[in-house]
């Protein structure tokens, strides 16, 4: 009875919260296959990503299709090799589906050289996905050594792709994954649906190892505020009839609600299921409170910690130690527990509700099915769960030109504008260059140099425009020094184009030429004016004692001019005196009126006084009184 109704449980992981198998929605996740040659098959094709090796997410592979003699089913190793000769483009082995495994065919591929697998399918259908094997089969411990990309194509193109190559064509295709994940601008979103259980085989293995090594980026990302990481953990109800029953209660918390396989799938020996339900609620927990006090990536130290310090061989997979590691790590305990509750409670948890809801596909994401799943951007991640594979997902992510530095690393992508400077427009003399790397691939985009705009195609042509263009080589024109004077033909206003300035005349390029500005008759035309040409200007001298005055292009008398400054002081002085005069004078009528106005009041004020005006003082009464 017990390993009957644990196989029947067994059947709602897949399904997730009131979701049978027959009704769970699998989404197939798919990248472009596109066949550059023959002419005739040209045309851009459906794939669907194998769940294993490591896809190249935000990038391609070009490599031409070679479909083996014998062996075409890729079930047994391969006596001839797929590596390709230097010079030569990789080759991608084409397979038939069927009689075993697909990660057998492709890890029989790898070991024979191919760089990628073409998996055909033998039934008209919907292209599926390539799923790895049960964690248990035999097969998954050379899963995790599958480093090329693999994908399954539909029955009648691939038969298309067989006849050609059997007729002895060159087929030539390219493997695009640069649209596999969205990439709408500058934040990607990622979850990991993982688990607690240290103890469930080769799977739970390569997730706590993935989780050690993703760490420090994940870290990295959500820092800068480049990334928003929710981890997330699969639960499933227990049937109704059964909730009473032995294995039910010892798998499920809240009375049935939320459950966990055995750890060692042996009801009477080590840990039980519940144990694994509560400590991921306990993980849940660290997460929402972290994230609270504005420091999500703590989730990333407290898991790594546990399952250091808390391992179920070494029984220590419990409460106690737990509340260690919250407690070293700066969490307050009591946090974790208020929001983890009361697991003996016959209700609903709110933490482990959400987690069951979130299970539901929505938009472009499938069901939440099976363990450890990555989804970016809402698209199921396919492949290895390695740092170097994820990473390069995560990195596609973002909207060109927008990554952060952690994606443009060396161990994970090539800076193209490294070799012949990507192809772009480039200053060698300021070693300016308008290529610009990102995760994708180069961009040719003009640059902001030291402040100054760029503009242009990015290719063939960057100038630079605006305030500041002149500090760049001169905004690309012409400027000479001689004598300590320097002059410039580089404008920062109007136009932006270069123009000599006056004095010169040229093309404002590369050459602007003095003008003979006495030769030309345009200084210096008075008849006792004698003109001299200085470089960029001229200098005008007049005869005997006259002074030469250059707004008039005149020459006049240095006595005149002499008499002239006089007069012009001496009325100068006179203005000053008379605007003092009137100044003096309206001070002194003005103070004259206010006193004469204060007598006559006061002397009225003795014979008629005003009912609106107080008593004034009489100073002739006083006077005569004090006499």
């Amino acid at each position: 009875m017990g390993s009957l109704l644990l196989g029947f449980l067994f059947a709602f992981v897949v399904s997730g919260p009131a979701i049978s198998p027959a009704m769970a929605r699998f989404v197939v996740e798919k990248n472009s296959l596109m066949v550059t040659s023959p002419s005739a098959m040209r045309g851009s094709h459906d794939s669907a990503i194998g769940n294993f090796g490591i896809p190249q997410y935000g990038g391609s592979m070009a490599g031409t299709v070679a479909y083996p003699k014998t062996n075409t089913n890729g079930c047994k190793e391969f006596s001839d090799s797929f590596k390709s000769k230097p010079g030569a483009l990789p080759n991608f082995v084409l397979l038939d589906r069927g009689d075993c495994l697909f990660a057998k065919k492709v890890w029989n591929s790898q070991n024979a050289g191919a760089a990628a697998v073409l998996v055909v399918d033998n039934t008209d259908e919907p292209l599926i996905t390539m799923d790895l094997p049960r964690e248990d089969h035999e097969e998954a411990i050379y899963i995790q050594n599958i480093t090329i990309p693999s994908a399954l194509i539909d029955k009648k193109f691939g038969q298309e792709l067989k006849e050609a190559v059997s007729r002895g064509e060159m087929v030539n295709v390219n493997l695009d994954w640069r649209e596999a994940v969205p990439h709408p601008d500058d934040r990607v979103e990622y979850e990991l649906w993982t688990n607690s259980n240290d103890e469930c085989g080769p799977k739970c293995d390569a997730l706590m190892d993935f989780v050690k090594d993703f760490k420090g980026a994940a870290q990295l990302l959500e820092q800068g505020g480049y990334s928003q990481f929710t981890p997330h953990y699969i639960t499933w109800y227990c049937p109704r009839a059964f909730v009473l029953s032995k294995q039910c209660k010892s798998q499920c918390i809240n009375h049935g609600r939320y459950c966990a396989p055995d750890p060692e799938q042996d009801f009477s020996t080590g840990y039980e299921g519940k144990d694994v339900v509560i400590e991921n609620l306990r993980q849940l927990c660290v997460y929402k409170i972290a994230n609270e006090s504005k420091r999500p990536w703590v989730w990333w130290d407290y898991v790594t910690d546990f399952h250091i310090r808390c391992p179920m061989k070494e029984k220590k997979y419990n409460r106690d130690c737990a509340l260690n590691v919250v407690t070293s790590l700066g969490i307050d305990g009591r946090k974790i527990e208020e929001c983890m509750g009361d697991p003996t409670a016959d209700s609903e948890n709110p933490v482990l509700k959400k987690e069951q809801d979130a299970q539901v596909g929505k938009d472009s994401r499938g069901d939440v099915t099976i363990l450890p799943t990555l989804i970016v951007n809402n698209r199921q991640y396919r492949g290895k769960l390695e740092k170097k594979a994820v990473l390069k997902a995560i990195c596609s992510g973002f909207e060109e030109t927008t990554e952060p530095a952690v994606c443009l690393s060396d161990d994970i992508q090539t800076n193209e504008c490294l070799n012949d400077n990507g192809g772009c427009w480039h200053d060698k003399g300021s070693n300016i260059s308008a290529c610009k790397d990102t995760f994708r691939g180069r961009v040719c985009e003009c640059p902001v140099f030291q402040g100054v705009q760029f503009k242009g195609d990015g290719y063939s042509k960057c100038e630079a425009i605006g305030p500041g263009k002149c500090r760049i080589k001169n905004g690309g024109c012409w400027q000479d020094t001689r004598n300590g004077m320097t002059f410039s033909a580089c404008q920062e206003t109007g136009d932006n184009s270069c123009q000599c300035p006056p004095g010169f005349q040229g093309d404002g390029i590369k050459s602007c030429g003095d003008i003979d500005e006495c030769k030309e008759k345009k200084a210096c035309q008075c008849p006792e004016c004698t003109c001299k040409n200085t470089w960029g200007s001229y200098d005008c001298s007049c005869a005997g004692d006259l002074l030469y005055i250059k707004e008039h292009d005149t020459c006049i008398s240095k006595a005149a001019s002499e008499a002239k400054t006089t007069w012009a002081a001496a009325w100068v002085i006179l203005i000053i005196l008379a605007v003092a005069s009137v100044g003096a004078y309206i001070v002194y009528k003005y103070r004259l009126r206010s006193y004469m106005d204060a007598e006559i009041r006061a002397i009225m004020a003795q014979y008629m006084p005003l009912d609106s005006q107080g008593e004034v003082p009489n100073h002739t009464h006083e006077e005569q009184e004090n006499a």
